[in-house]
C-alpha cells in the first residue's frame, strides 16, 4: 500500500454540507487532527435525513431502512464507540408487508433463510428451494461488493486488477451485463415473488429494468440480514453522529450557505459564504450535491464535471413525499408497507421513460413507525410517511402543508391517499388524517439544490457504479475532496458513511479496495 498525504493532518478543513456524509467526515478529520468546520445552509443539520415536526407529529424526511449493519458498526467503531452504545436498535417483524392489487390479501415477509424460503415456497411450488441459491449468490455478491468495490478509491485500478478478482470475470460478467429483471424472472413466475426481489432497484435510485443484476446482493440485507429499525427515528442516528463529530472539536454553523470554493492557482483555500464570510482551510470537503457543487460553486475552468457530463447522466427518480398525521389505529399498515402495481413495469416508464410523468395508480412505499416508536406521534394517533418514485422533474411543482401545494401535486396525493385507503382497506383515511404535508422534486431542488429534485442522487445503473461513479476527490482543484450519495460510493446513509471513511483513505493514499483494517481504525 502506498502512502501520501493530499493535506497535512493538523491543518484547517472546512466540510459542505451536515448531512450524514459531511457530519461522518467531519467526525473522521477532526479524529485525524484537523481542526474542522461544518458549514450547512440550512438551520438544521441533517440533509436528505432531515426531520419535520408538527402538532405532536415528528416525521423522518429521508431514509427510513436500517439496512447494512455492519457498515454502521464500523463507522462507530472508527470513533471508539458501537452502534448498541449510540442508538437503540430494534428488529422489525415482520420486515414488511406487501399489498399487490386493491383486492389482493396482504403479504407479510420476514426476515430470516428459513423464514423467507418458506414463504416463497408457499406461493409458487419449487421457490424455496431457487430462492435458497438465490440469496446464497446475494450474500457472495454481497460480501464481494464490500470487500472489493464499495470502499475503494478508484485513484488506482490495483483492486480490478487483483488475480483473485480477475479469477471470478466469468462468474461476475453476466451480473454485470444482465438487467435484475432478467436475473429475477428467469427463477421466478409469481409475480409478487418477483416485485419483493426486483423492488430494492428503488433504493438504488433505479429500476429493476435498469440496474444490473449484480444488485441481487440487496435481497441478502432484508431477506437474510434483517431490517432494523432506531428507536426515536432515523433523526437519531444524525444527532449520534453529530455528537461525534462535536466531542472531536468539530464546529458545525447552521444557516450558512456556500456562494463559492475558493482557490488560489489550483488549490482550494476555503470558501465563501452567500452572507459575504469567508472561512480559509488547507482542505475543503464537499458532501453537498455534486451536480450543485461542481456547477455553481466553481468556475467553468475548475469543474471536473461540467454540465455537459451531467447531460448525459442519469439521476434517481424523484419523490412525492406525503407526510400524514393520522387519526386512531391503523392496525392495516405494517412499520414498512409496499403497494405494488400488477403492470409494474409501465409505472417505470412513467418514471424514467421518454414522456415522464406522475404514475397512477402508483407503486408506493408507506412507512408507519409510530406501529414501532411512542415518540413519532401523539397519544391514539398514528405517523404515515408515503413515498411514491415520481420523475425527477422540479417543474411538476412544490408541495406544502395541508393541502396548499401545487394543485397538480395535491392532487396526485389525494389519489395516492385514496388507492392506500382502498387497498389497504382503510376506508375513512381521508377523513382521519389531522395533519398533512407534500414534499416533491422541486422541494429536493430548492432545500437541498437536488440536480433535477432527484430524491437519492445518481441512479446506480453500470455506467454509474463502482469505478464509473464520480471519484472523490476534484481533477481541477487540490486539496477539493467529496462525499455523499452523488460520489463514490452511492446512494444510502451506510454508502455515505463510507464516502466519509474514503476521504480519509485518500488522504492517506490508502488504495487498497476494503475498508480500513481493525490496526488502522484505531488510528482513525
Amino acid at each position: 500500500m502506498t502512502r501520501r498525504t493530499v493535506r497535512p493532518a493538523g491543518g484547517a478543513a472546512v466540510v459542505i454540507g451536515g448531512g450524514i456524509a459531511g457530519l461522518a467526515t467531519a467526525a473522521l478529520l477532526g479524529k485525524e487532527g484537523f481542526a474542522v468546520t461544518v458549514v450547512e445552509a440550512r438551520d438544521e443539520v441533517g440533509g436528505r435525513a432531515g426531520s419535520w415536526e408538527q402538532d405532536g407529529f415528528r416525521w423522518d424526511t429521508g431514509p427510513s431502512w436500517y439496512l447494512m449493519p455492519e457498515v454502521f458498526d464500523h463507522f462507530f467503531e472508527m470513533m471508539g464507540t458501537s452502534a448498541e452504545a449510540e442508538l437503540e436498535l430494534v428488529p422489525l417483524d415482520p420486515a414488511y408487508r406487501i399489498f399487490s392489487g386493491p383486492t389482493a390479501a396482504p403479504l407479510d415477509v420476514r426476515s430470516g433463510r428459513a423464514e423467507a424460503t418458506a414463504l416463497f415456497e408457499s406461493i409458487e411450488p419449487g421457490a424455496g428451494a431457487v430462492l435458497d441459491e438465490y440469496l446464497d449468490s446475494a450474500a457472495d455478491a454481497y460480501d464481494l461488493a464490500v470487500s472489493r468495490f464499495l470502499y475503494d478509491t478508484y485513484e488506482t485500478t490495483a483492486g480490478l486488477r487483483d488475480p483473485a478478482l480477475l479469477r471470478r470475470l466469468p462468474q461476475l460478467a453476466p451480473l454485470l451485463t444482465r438487467t435484475l429483471a432478467s436475473y429475477v424472472e428467469k427463477r421466478f413466475t409469481d409475480r409478487r415473488l418477483r416485485q419483493v426481489l426486483g423492488y430494492p432497484a428503488v433504493f438504488l435510485g433505479g429500476s429493476p429494468y435498469g440496474v444490473p443484476s449484480l444488485y441481487h446482493l440487496m435481497s441478502h440485507l432484508d431477506l437474510d440480514d434483517g431490517v432494523l429499525y432506531p428507536q426515536g427515528g432515523f433523526t437519531q442516528i444524525i444527532a449520534a453522529i453529530e455528537r461525534l463529530a462535536r466531542a472531536q472539536g468539530v464546529e458545525i454553523v447552521t444557516g450558512a450557505e456556500v456562494a463559492q470554493i475558493e482557490t488560489e492557482g489550483r488549490a482550494a483555500v476555503g470558501v465563501r459564504l452567500v452572507d459575504g464570510r469567508r472561512l480559509a482551510a488547507d482542505l475543503v470537503v464537499s458532501t453537498a450535491d455534486l451536480h450543485h457543487t461542481e456547477t455553481a460553486l466553481l468556475p467553468p475552468e475548475q469543474q471536473t464535471y461540467p454540465q455537459k457530463w451531467w447531460d448525459s447522466r442519469t439521476p434517481s427518480p424523484g419523490a412525492l413525499l406525503i407526510l400524514l398525521g393520522v387519526e386512531g389505529e391503523l392496525p392495516q399498515l405494517s412499520h414498512h408497507t409496499l403497494l405494488f402495481t400488477e403492470d409494474w413495469r409501465s409505472n417505470f416508464d412513467d418514471i424514467f421513460g421518454s414522456s415522464p410523468k406522475i404514475p397512477e395508480p402508483a407503486s408506493l412505499y408507506v412507512c408507519r413507525p409510530s406501529a414501532t416508536d411512542p415518540h413519532v406521534a401523539p397519544a391514539g394517533h398514528e405517523n404515515l410517511f408515503i413515498l411514491v418514485p415520481i420523475p425527477a422533474e422540479p417543474g411538476l411543482g412544490r408541495g406544502g402543508i395541508d393541502g396548499d401545494g401545487d394543485a397538480l401535486i395535491e392532487t396526485a396525493a389525494d389519489h395516492v391517499i385514496a388507492q392506500l385507503a382502498q387497498w389497504a382497506g382503510i376506508p375513512d383515511l381521508s377523513e382521519r388524517i389531522v395533519v398533512r404535508r407534500t414534499i416533491t422534486p422541486g422541494d429536493f431542488e430548492a432545500d437541498l439544490h437536488s440536480w433535477r429534485g432527484n430524491s437519492l442522487g445518481l441512479a446506480h445503473t453500470l455506467a454509474q457504479s463502482a469505478v464509473f461513479r464520480p471519484r472523490n476527490a476534484s481533477k481541477k482543484v487540490d486539496g477539493l475532496l467529496y462525499a455523499g450519495g452523488s460520489t463514490l460510493p452511492g446512494i444510502g446513509l451506510p454508502m455515505c458513511l463510507i464516502s466519509a471513511e474514503l476521504v480519509i483513505k485518500r488522504l492517506r493514499g490508502d488504495t487498497t479496495p476494503g475498508p480500513l483494517p481493525l490496526s488502522e481504525r484505531a488510528r482513525v
